[in-house]
């Protein structure tokens, strides 16, 4: 186990989630220079993607908890069995997800409003994509694991190998670089796939050199029932998160649609990819501080658990401080970067002022929750994000832009309201302790961990 630090796990993590964002976006605008509707259709077919992705997190997240606490406790044994399990779950569940996306990936995107144009090159990218989806998924558990053990830099080395890759082959079949054909749609998704294939094979070396041993499989014979039952316990609360979140935001996007104004809606989509960059920092900051946190409990060094999660929430606010605050000097100069519209650029500027108090909240809540699912502590904050996403988040903005007529103001006080709502909950939920009766760990030799 490599020795940690908040800095060490997190700036990797930061740089790997900035690259990671990156392969997507590549995609849309090489495509957007060959045809607009060929990079809608990407977007559309990614959104799927992007569902698939949060079912491999159900096992993925929980085995990062596990992992990191059985090491705190020094039961690597443990560590190796809940690793081993994971990738061979993920492995097949990815098996199973490409068949379907293969096969059934025209009504799923139909599902989604796809049609004409858009159906048929969203199907051609998400045919080749799909097909290699299970790499994604080995991809995935294997960097938990990497995490898990203090080897943050390696995926985010990984990423970076997999992003030259991607943006070299898609430019390259796009434009018809080398003498090579314009491929469009179908080179995209070949870029794509060649890189995960690459980012596998690497991935998968490096970890039978640096971590594990092929014989880690072993601990699937017998099938450790128990464990698996252990992994879904905590992993289906965590994904159930995400999932209650991507559908709320459709229901406010629907109310968005209905009841704002053309050039609202516009400035919604535009502030919205301005702040993303935000909450970047408190983003891998709680990925950091959840393997500090499982390492801790695991460890039964609870105190020194309490008090790193208070040093993360200072740096946390502080980045995020630093961000806000530059976000409000220049929020002008970085709406000109999406429009020439007054009005836009006007109702924009409030946003980001707006944002402010939202993203103290965001803040917060990315950086407790998380320790509080690396504590093994994962139905209270899911219960906390079913309340308050669907009551204040998502009846919130429809009171108080279709009753109350605040158009998007209204709306963004709303999603302002729940992420400060959670953030005072989590924020007691972690002073009173009781996260510290959630350990999930055993520990292999006692005496050293007491």
């Amino acid at each position: 186990m490599k020795k940690m630090s908040l800095i060490s796990l997190s700036w990797p993590i930061l740089v790997e989630t900035l690259l990671f964002m990156m392969l997507g976006f590549v995609d849309v605008f090489a495509l957007s220079q060959y045809d607009d509707l060929a990079s809608a259709s990407v977007g559309t077919a990614n959104q799927v993607a992007g569902i698939c992705n949060i079912l491999f997190s159900v096992t993925s997240t929980a085995s990062a908890i596990i992992i990191a606490q059985n090491l705190g406790a020094n039961n690597r044994t443990k560590a190796t069995q809940t690793a081993s399990l994971s990738i061979f779950f993920n492995f097949m569940l990815g098996l199973l997800v490409s068949l379907i996306l293969v096969f059934f990936n025209k009504p799923m995107l139909s599902a989604l409003g796809a049609k004409g144009k858009v159906l048929s090159f969203g199907s051609e990218y998400l045919v080749i994509v799909g097909s290699f989806m299970f790499g994604q998924a080995i991809i995935n558990s294997i960097n938990v694991v990497f995490r898990s053990h203090g080897y943050t830099r390696i995926p985010m080395y990984i990423t970076v190998v997999m992003n030259i890759l991607n943006t070299v082959l898609d430019l390259t079949f796009v434009f018809g670089w080398f003498g090579m054909p314009v491929l469009g749609v179908r080179g995209v998704a070949i870029a794509t796939t060649f890189s995960r294939i690459i980012g596998a094979v690497i991935i998968i070396i490096i970890f039978f050199k640096k971590v594990e041993k092929i014989s880690m499989f072993k601990f699937l014979f017998p099938f450790p029932f128990k464990d698996f039952g252990l992994m879904l316990k905590v992993g289906i609360p965590a994904a159930f998160e995400s999932i209650n979140y991507n559908l709320s935001q459709l229901i406010v996007t629907a109310i968005a649609l209905k009841f704002m104004t053309e050039n609202e809606y516009i400035t919604r989509g535009y502030t919205q990819n301005i702040t993303n960059i935000f909450y970047i920092f408190s983003l891998s900051i709680g990925q950091g501080a959840q393997i500090l946190t499982s390492y801790y409990v695991g460890a039964k060094k609870f105190d020194t658990a309490y008090r790193e999660l208070l040093k993360s929430l200072l740096l946390g606010y502080g980045l995020t401080a630093v961000m806000c605050t530059l976000g409000v000097i220049f929020r002008h100069q970085l709406l000109d970067i999406f429009t020439d519209n007054p009005e836009v650029i006007a109702i924009g500027g409030d946003l980001i002022i707006i944002n402010v108090i939202l993203e103290a909240g965001r803040c917060t809540n990315l950086i407790i929750i998380n320790s509080l699912r690396g504590a093994g502590d994962v139905f209270f904050p899911t219960g906390a994000a079913i309340f308050s996403m669907w009551i204040l988040s998502t009846l919130g903005s429809y009171i108080l832009v279709a009753v109350c007529g605040w158009g998007i103001y209204g709306m963004w006080l709303a999603l302002a309201s729940d992420e400060c709502f959670r953030a005072v909950l989590m924020i007691f939920r972690w002073k009173n302790g009781r996260w510290r009766e959630k350990s999930l760990a055993t520990a292999e030799n006692p005496e050293q961990t007491a």
